[in-house]
């Protein structure tokens, strides 16, 4: 016998509203994402601003102190980094062939692909400077960050009252516990993540700057950039630097590799236990697919932010759907 399907009223306002719902999400996703932005730096800076605030300190004066510290370092390091970074990356560019030269490399690789590898290699100061203009240039989106992200930090020891008007007084224990347990998950990871990075990238320019190896900064500044990518990571940045160890000569060449290894293993053993033991544990495969989702939907953007989507998501269902021990 044939079944009849009925379809209810309500279940098609439903479906319409729902749909509505989800356009409205995809037009202001720009709002969404500048908002989980300034969430995740609230998260950062939050425990040093609460540190503050025990010493009697006004919590505003606080967040405003925290606020200048942070982006007074930001700022003084991009200064530092910037012009010698841009001088050493195109000084590498124009010192390959010799070190491929050097390793007879030269002699299997056609003169249009080492042509190419250069063209490519020598425009990377210029489009790191293009990436800089362009998120300074965005300064009504930073700017919008930076704001939500100094409320956020003002007003979270009053968050309970926030909670209570939107979700009622008996659900509000609950959003409290959720909130405590994001922030100090995605704290965790961030804080941890950009201590890890620049533990790997001063351990890396002064091992590099101690063998004698030339662009030590670029070489050190993508060791700590890559330090994200679990696994491929290191082993992707200890290429070029070994490439020119070689061509400078063959032990030069393997203390480089034992020094990225050595690197390795005292981040793996010693760092990421003291740095990360109060952040969620994510699975290195969960984290590579997420950096390349979130690269191919949204680029760079995507990968700063790929991550603590991830640790988000898997907080929530860690909470609501798996069974409680």
């Amino acid at each position: 016998m044939p079944r009849k399907i009925e379809i209810s009223h309500r279940t098609i306002v439903f479906t319409v509203f729902f749909l509505l719902f989800l356009w409205l999400l995809y037009l202001i996703r720009d709002i969404i994402l500048e908002f989980f932005v300034a969430l995740l730096i609230m998260a950062i800076l939050d425990p040093l601003v609460t540190k503050l605030s025990k010493f009697k300190i006004p919590r505003a004066i606080s967040v405003l102190v925290v606020y200048i510290l942070t982006i007074g370092v930001i700022s003084l390091t991009i200064g530092a980094i910037i012009p010698p970074l841009v001088e050493q990356t195109a000084g590498f560019a124009a010192g390959l062939p010799k070190y491929l030269g050097n390793l007879g490399v030269s002699r299997f690789i056609s003169d249009e692909i080492v042509r190419q590898l250069l063209n490519q290699i020598g425009i990377i100061p210029a489009q790191a400077l293009k990436i800089g203009i362009s998120i300074f240039s965005n300064v009504l989106g930073v700017l919008t960050v930076l704001i939500l992200a100094f409320y956020l930090l003002l007003t979270r020891d009053k968050l309970d009252e926030a909670l209570g008007f939107f979700f009622g007084d008996d659900r509000k224990k609950e959003a409290i516990k959720l909130i405590d347990v994001l922030e100090e998950k995605l704290g965790g990871w961030a804080r941890g993540e950009l201590a890890l990075m620049a533990l790997v990238g001063v351990s890396t320019y002064f091992g590099l700057t101690l063998l004698g190896i030339p662009f030590a900064l670029p070489l050190a500044l993508l060791a700590g950039l890559l330090e994200i990518v679990p696994y491929l990571g290191p082993t992707i940045s200890a290429i070029p630097s070994v490439i020119i160890g070689l061509g400078i000569s063959p032990v030069i060449g393997l203390a480089v590799a034992a020094l990225y290894f050595l690197i390795q293993q005292v981040e793996n053993y010693v760092f990421v236990p003291k740095v990360m033991e109060k952040s969620v544990g994510v699975s290195p495969i969960i984290t590579l697919l997420s950096l390349a989702i979130g690269f191919r939907l949204a680029g760079v953007v995507g990968i700063v932010m790929s991550v603590p989507i991830v640790i988000s998501i898997q907080v929530l269902v860690k909470r609501y759907l798996l069974p409680k021990e």
